[in-house]
């Protein structure tokens, strides 16, 4: 019987474990902190042992095959003793892909994947398809493959879930864009985060589709110099040579894989990167398969993204915006680019490698004030201060928004677009955008 070990006990973890299971593996689950009840109480239904609090290591490098959590780095001690082992690790999305054939619909990027993959799955949904949802959102594709599998799955993939897949296919591939972020995690080269988002690319094949902007940086680049058998549909803020999707004259206009056009007007989402997400996903879309007439009338009436420039509330003149989402800088820059009111930032958490100067022009532009929320704030002073802004130091969420408010005025916008992890004063980025809300609504009321 093949052991599989599955290290971190979480949404991907558990789901990985129950598949294992269910595929007739001896199955163990270890996990250097606690684990939820709620997972606790699936692993037991299923009669799967684990462990949390610490890794033992006799019941982990005998190991046949292990599934990693994305949030283990490749630099942890355990990872460290199971690669001099030579015992294969992989992620829960390559181990799940094994026992489906579905078609899967994958988007990556630094900026925007959360928003892109909503909206394809809302048109998909909308569409009638049997799809499932599924990475970093949605529930586990393992535990969909085992419990509730589905024809079509639209999944979400981080960096650092793409580095441990290498046989997996994305069907329809989208990549957003390749900006600086989780440095920390790539030894600081910008080079080898660049290689982890293209290996989304790995192993499609010519009835393929490869969706990507064309204004980024380092894709095209990346293009060029390897070969790629996929059909190419390059998107574009303006009309040029090669691109299938871009503005004209108002509309969103769509050349390939089929005819399509909107009024930009008519869309739901509103700033220059949410174009560039919308045209994404009616590329991705259109590859599908999907009516030209349902992509339209999903584009036009999606609800927006929780944590994503997400109405916070409005009380005594100050509107308050959520973008807890925003952990790096570009994302920030996004958000502010899209902001018709003088701001007053919220920035600061766990930093990333930031260099935070692509910023100070937008900040100089739209901002009153700037208020730091971190454990430690010494480099956003060393970062921010010299801009001549009034600035705050607050190291919980209620004296944050405290210190907005009386920096505020009347006609101003709070938002939390805080370019960092969350991980220093908060559980998750989640946590983070909640403790926002609920202060905002208390100041609101």
């Amino acid at each position: 019987m093949k052991k599989l070990v599955v290290l971190g006990a979480a949404e991907s973890g558990v789901g990985a474990a129950i598949l294992a299971r269910r595929q007739g593996c001896d199955v163990f689950v270890s996990d250097m902190g606690q684990i939820q009840p709620r997972y606790k109480s699936l692993l037991d239904d299923h009669a799967i042992a684990w462990e949390e609090g610490g890794h033992t290591e006799s019941k982990i490098l005998d190991a046949d095959e292990v599934v990693k959590s994305p949030g283990i780095p490749p630099t942890a001690p355990m990872i460290v003793k199971l690669r001099e082992k030579n015992i294969p690790i992989i992620s829960e999305i390559e181990y799940a892909a094994r026992f489906t054939d579905a078609r899967m619909i994958c988007i990556t990027g630094s900026n925007g994947k959360t928003t892109t993959t909503s909206l394809i799955y809302h048109i998909c949904r909308k569409a009638g398809m049997d799809v499932g949802l599924a990475g970093n959102i949605g529930h586990s594709l393992a535990l969909q493959v085992a419990e509730a599998p589905h024809q079509n799955y639209v999944i979400e993939l981080s960096s650092f879930q793409l580095d441990n897949m290498y046989d997996f296919r994305a069907h329809i591939a989208v990549l957003l864009n390749i900006t600086p972020d989780h440095l920390d995690r790539y030894d600081f080269k910008m080079q080898n985060y660049v290689d982890s988002k293209m290996r989304i690319l790995q192993n499609q094949q010519a009835e393929d589709t490869f969706v990507y902007w064309m204004g980024d940086e380092y894709v095209p680049t990346e293009l060029a110099r390897h070969s790629h058998p996929a059909a190419l549909c390059g998107f574009s803020d303006e009309e040029s040579t090669g691109c299938t999707a871009c503005v004209k004259d108002g509309k969103l206009v769509v050349t390939t894989p089929v005819a399509f056009e909107m009024p930009v007007a008519e869309l739901s989402l509103p700033g220059k990167h949410n174009l560039r997400n919308s045209m994404a996903a009616a590329l991705a879309t259109l590859a599908a398969g999907i009516d030209p007439e349902v992509v339209r009338a999903g584009l036009s009436d999606f609800p927006g993204v929780e944590h994503r420039l997400e109405n916070a509330g409005c009380g005594h003149g100050i509107r308050f915006v959520n973008d807890s989402k925003a952990t790096n800088v570009d994302a920030c820059f996004c958000a502010l680019e899209s902001m018709t009111t003088p701001v007053v930032l919220i920035v600061g958490g766990k930093d990333k490698g930031n260099d935070y100067s692509p910023l100070f022009p937008l900040i100089r532009e739209k901002c009153r004030a700037l208020v730091y929320l971190g454990a430690d704030n010494a480099k956003l002073h060393d970062s921010f201060d010299a801009l001549g802004l009034p600035v705050a130091d607050t190291h919980s969420m209620a004296d944050c928004v405290s210190e907005c408010v009386r920096l505020a005025k009347e006609g101003d916008t709070v938002l939390l677009s805080p370019c960092c992890a969350s991980f220093d004063l908060f559980h998750n980025m989640e946590d983070r955008g909640e403790q926002f809300k609920a202060c905002a609504k208390k100041w609101c009321e």
